[in-house]
């Protein structure tokens, strides 16, 4: 199996470097890009491949949100693993609509930095627990009053929003197809559908559209 081409983007240069130095002992990466902001990146991008880019969000000359948005434009099947300081709901909700494929903290354990660079590269998204368990939960609360964005029920079928329900729990395509008796295939079937119906980039977008429906 080929190395995970990794590119760390970040205008923290004791950080960007820590980062590197960290994911250099990890077998099976490979950092192949190192860039203080996303104009930087972007053009060291036009020469060398990336699977998985560790993005921040606040830089110079091209901020993360708007790189991270060009990236999913030109290169889609390169994956975008947000690293961050900020908690606050409006930052998570807003990378996912636009096709980030997982949210951490910069506080989070080197250990759990590898396993989201692995799952993002192998299963599309990744988002920690305290994304998933309190962010998500508060995106819910907010958005109470505010207008749903889609009729759910009539752009997606009962069994699609179980599937959907699921994901958004964090469970793999295997768990989730023993929960509601179904093969992977027809698992992976309903998200692929999902995703065309819906016009979103990716699961995590999925995700942002059951928060915004309040379906979680």
């Amino acid at each position: 199996m080929s190395n995970i081409k990794i590119a760390v983007v970040d205008d923290h240069s004791l950080f960007r470097k820590g980062m590197i130095s960290i994911l250099e002992q990890v077998s099976g990466f490979e950092v192949v890009i190192e860039a203080t902001n996303g104009l930087e990146f972007l053009n060291k991008r036009q020469t060398t491949h990336v699977d998985v880019v560790l993005m921040d969000l606040q830089m110079p000359e091209l901020d993360g949100t708007k790189t991270t948005a060009i990236i999913k434009e030109k290169y889609p099947s390169t994956k975008v693993l947000i690293l961050s300081m900020h908690d606050e709901d409006k930052y998570i909700l807003h990378l996912m609509e636009i096709g980030a494929n997982g949210y951490l903290l910069k506080d989070s354990d080197p250990e759990e930095v590898e396993k989201a660079i692995k799952k993002v590269h192998e299963t599309d998204s990744y988002f920690s627990d305290f994304v998933s368990k309190v962010m998500l939960r508060k995106m819910t609360r907010r958005n109470q009053q505010e207008k749903k964005i889609f009729n759910y029920k009539t752009d997606l079928s009962e069994r699609e929003i179980e599937v959907l329900k699921h994901i958004c729990e964090g469970l793999t395509t295997v768990e989730i197809g023993d929960i509601l008796s179904l093969s992977p295939r027809t698992v992976e079937g309903h998200r692929l559908r999902m995703i065309e119906k819906l016009g979103v980039k990716n699961t995590a977008g999925l995700v942002a559209f059951a928060i915004k429906n309040q379906l979680v």
